[in-house]
């Protein structure tokens, strides 16, 4: 079984990648609080679809580089946000 995240789309500047932020909750080991935490992952997407805001689900696969380690498996939920193209 693969590795698989559900994150959001928040960085579209390169060609073929995008950068997914992935949000965990971890619990203080002394203050028994539970508290977000995110990390940033750089992910491959072949054919360019997404776009910010996109909730997507990021799948393990070979280094495809030396920082990209994932791909995206499945737009979960395109973004609300309405971009104007000219």
């Amino acid at each position: 079984m693969r590795q698989n995240f559900l994150g959001v789309v928040v960085g579209t500047a390169m060609q073929k990648t995008v950068k997914v932020r992935v949000m965990s909750q971890k619990v203080h080991p002394i203050v028994k609080k539970t508290y977000k935490s995110f990390k940033n992952y750089l992910v491959h997407d072949e054919a360019s679809k997404c776009k910010l805001g996109d909730v997507v689900r990021i799948e393990a696969c070979r280094p495809l580089s030396a920082r990209k380690h994932f791909t995206v498996a499945e737009i979960v939920a395109a973004s609300k946000v309405w971009e104007h193209t000219k």
